[in-house]
C-alpha cells in the first residue's frame, strides 16, 4: 500500500491466535481552559461522541466538541486567572465534554497578541522596533496554529472513513511525525508516532491514524497523555480487539533549558485490549515497529 504520510509506513501482518477481547477501561482528565476570560458560559452540554458496547467507557481526555470556527457562537465559560488551560479545580473537567463554547479565532487574536507584546516589553524589548511590529500578532497566529487540535473534534477529522471488512489481522502504521508544545514549559517536542490495531469487521482509512495524531498532538501536551489519547481514540473509532501506540519523543525543554540532554529521548506506549493482555501480540507489535 502506498505511505500515507511523508516518512511514514504502512504494514499488514497476521494477528497472533488465541487473544482475546479486552473489557471496557476508563480514563480520567480534565478539559483545557481559553485564553479570554470575559465571555459566558453556555446554558447547555455539549453532547459526548461515544461507542457502543464495551468500549462505551473509554473517553479521551480533553476533546472540545465545538471548534473555533467563524460560526461559532461568541460564547465561553467564565474562567479566572487561575484555571487558565485546566486548572485541576475548574468545574468543566469532562473528558469528552465540554459545557461551554470556546471563543472564535478571531476572537482570540487580538487578546493573544497583546499579551505577546507585554512579553516583550517585559524582556526588555521595544515592541515598536522595526523587526518586533508584527511579532505579536505572528506569534499568536503561531500559537493558534500550534494548538490547532483543540479546534477539532474525533468524529469530524474520521469523516465516516469506517468500513466493514472481514478480516482480524493486525494493521500497523509506523513513523507518523508528530509535533506538540510542552504544556509545562510552552516550547515544542516531536518525534514518531506508531500505531496497532487488530481489527474485528471494521477498519479505518489508514490517513485517518494520521489525523488522530494531529488532533492530539497540535495541543498542549505531556507525552504520557498524548499517548494514552491516540490508543483511546482509535479504540472508539473502530472497537478493535486491542490498540497499541509507541511514541518516541525528543524534548526541547530537556534540550535547550535545563539538564541540557541533546541526545536524550523520551518512548512512551499505551497497550489496550490483546495489546495489553497477550505478551505474543505485544511482541509481533513491538517488532514491527522496530524494523526497518
Amino acid at each position: 500500500m502506498d505511505q500515507q504520510k511523508a516518512g511514514s509506513k504502512q504494514v499488514s501482518h497476521k494477528r497472533v491466535n488465541g487473544s482475546k477481547n479486552e473489557n471496557s477501561t476508563e480514563f480520567g482528565g480534565f478539559v483545557a481552559g481559553s485564553f479570554v476570560s470575559k465571555y459566558k458560559k453556555a446554558p447547555e452540554a455539549l453532547k459526548n461522541f461515544h461507542m457502543n458496547d464495551a468500549e462505551s467507557e473509554l473517553e479521551v481526555p480533553r476533546t472540545p466538541m465545538t471548534p473555533r470556527t467563524s460560526t461559532t457562537p461568541d460564547l465561553v465559560f467564565f474562567l479566572n486567572k487561575r484555571s487558565y488551560l485546566g486548572h485541576e479545580k475548574s468545574t468543566f473537567h469532562h473528558d469528552l465534554e465540554l459545557d461551554h463554547r470556546p471563543p472564535t479565532r478571531e476572537a482570540l487574536l487580538p487578546d493573544m497578541a497583546n499579551s505577546y507584546r507585554l512579553l516583550l516589553t517585559g524582556l526588555g524589548e521595544d515592541p515598536e522596533r522595526q523587526g518586533l511590529l508584527k511579532t505579536p500578532e505572528r506569534a499568536a497566529k503561531a500559537m493558534l496554529f500550534f494548538t490547532k487540535g483543540y479546534d477539532q473534534s474525533l468524529e469530524e477529522v474520521l469523516n465516516n472513513a469506517i468500513f466493514d471488512e472481514d478480516t482480524d489481522e493486525m494493521v500497523v502504521v509506523k513513523d507518523i511525525e508528530m509535533f506538540s508544545m510542552c504544556e509545562h514549559h510552552l516550547v515544542p517536542f516531536y518525534g514518531k508516532v506508531s500505531i496497532g490495531y487488530l481489527p474485528q469487521g471494521k477498519i479505518l482509512g489508514l490517513s485517518k491514524l494520521a489525523r488522530i495524531v494531529e488532533i492530539f498532538s497540535r495541543r498542549l501536551q505531556v507525552q504520557e497523555r498524548l499517548t494514552k489519547q491516540i490508543a483511546i481514540a482509535v479504540m472508539q473509532a473502530v472497537r478493535p480487539a486491542g490498540v497499541a501506540v509507541v511514541i518516541e519523543g525528543v524534548h526541547m525543554c530537556m534540550v535547550m533549558r535545563g539538564v541540557q540532554k541533546i541526545n536524550s529521548k523520551t518512548v512512551t506506549s499505551t497497550m489496550l485490549g490483546v495489546f495489553r493482555d497477550d505478551p505474543k501480540t505485544r511482541e509481533e507489535f513491538l517488532n514491527l515497529v522496530h524494523s526497518k
